[in-house]
């Protein structure tokens, strides 16, 4: 596909469309509930268990450290100056093996995580990384959704608002192209060439069998060419009897998205065989939007809708005495976020 064609497949698929494009008219929705609850940063009392409620700055292990144990892949927390040595006693103790997830502790949109496969991977992470970060064990579970859920404080149950069932980045060989052919072919994978140049190289050039599967970025994150699919419709009593028996017991969440990687989707409304992979906060998106079939108002909508479920439980939870952030603060949280970001793209 030329730069022309790429530049006219993007224009006509919002789903590619920077995020502060999508997001300007959101500005304006924010802006409303804002001036109902008479604060900028009205967020803050919606998640009291978690740092700034999880919208930005929020460290992943002190999240992972409210969830039961059964429900999180096995994760140690290290700083970038930590010896190799170091961390392979760490995850010995932990019993984490290769392969693993390697990621910053307090991250976004899926920069800067990496699968470390041996020490080689596990050096070059340490090389590079200049903010603390988790080595976590590889689910392997072959399928991942991200559950938008919330609850209303004094009501027993919460709801489930939306689910977003993920696609990885996949390859099927022909017997006769190459890798990098076959991405060319498809602008979902194609406009993941630069980054996947750099992390595979010349391994780009393999020919894989006919019908062979190669999964070429482990990770459910659509700015990393993940696939999103509104399986919204798969809201029933059983998976929400789930969830909610997960989200009740940690404390202070009221909303957020549960990142989930799980067998098949019949033992996850059991309960069984299923992994939380990230707990996000009041920052969370609604991550069906992406879905390629829905409509750019579609989006706005259902951000929207969520904003105001996001106002309605920070409203309720400051009236039970949770305080609300201040202008001050919200933009010292701001001005902190803006130099994280640079790390991590700087990775």
């Amino acid at each position: 596909m030329s730069k022309f064609k790429q530049f006219f497949h993007k224009l006509f698929h919002w789903e590619y469309w920077p995020f502060g494009v999508v997001y300007f008219p959101a500005l304006f929705f924010w802006a409303y509930w804002a001036f109902k609850a008479k604060r900028i940063f009205f967020f803050l009392p919606s998640n009291p268990g978690i740092k700034n409620a999880g919208f930005l700055l929020e460290s992943k292990k002190e999240i992972y450290n409210l969830i039961d144990k059964q429900h999180i892949p096995a994760t140690i927390l290290l700083s970038p100056s930590v010896s190799i040595g170091d961390i392979k006693e760490k995850m010995q103790q932990a019993v984490i093996q290769f392969p693993c997830i390697a990621k910053p502790d307090i991250g976004m949109k899926g920069l800067a995580v990496s699968l470390l496969k041996n020490d080689s991977d596990l050096g070059n992470y340490l090389s590079n990384i200049q903010l603390d970060f988790l080595i976590q064990e590889f689910i392997s579970w072959p399928e991942e959704a991200g559950i938008f859920y919330y609850k209303i404080p004094g009501e027993n149950q919460g709801k489930i608002s939306g689910i977003v069932s993920k696609e990885f980045l996949t390859i099927t060989g022909d017997g006769v192209s190459t890798l990098e052919t076959l991405l060319k072919k498809n602008p979902r994978h194609q406009f993941q060439m630069t980054a996947l140049q750099k992390l595979y190289g010349q391994k780009l050039n393999l020919v894989l069998a006919n019908g062979e599967l190669k999964t070429l970025v482990p990770y459910g994150n659509h700015a990393r060419g993940a696939k999103f699919t509104d399986t919204s419709y798969w809201t029933d009593a059983a998976l929400t009897t789930v969830i909610n028996s997960v989200c009740n017991n940690i404390p202070g969440f009221y909303y957020g998205r549960l990142d989930i990687k799980y067998n098949t989707l019949e033992e996850l409304k059991q309960g069984i065989n299923f992994s939380i992979i990230e707990l996000n906060g009041a920052g969370s998106e609604p991550t069906h939007i992406y879905d390629p079939s829905h409509s750019l108002f579609f989006a706005w909508k259902e951000i929207n809708r969520h904003y105001k479920i996001l106002y309605q439980i920070s409203i309720a939870n400051h009236k039970l005495g949770h305080p609300h952030m201040s202008v001050r603060e919200g933009m010292k949280m701001l001005r902190e976020n803006t130099k994280l970001v640079k790390k991590l793209q700087a990775f």
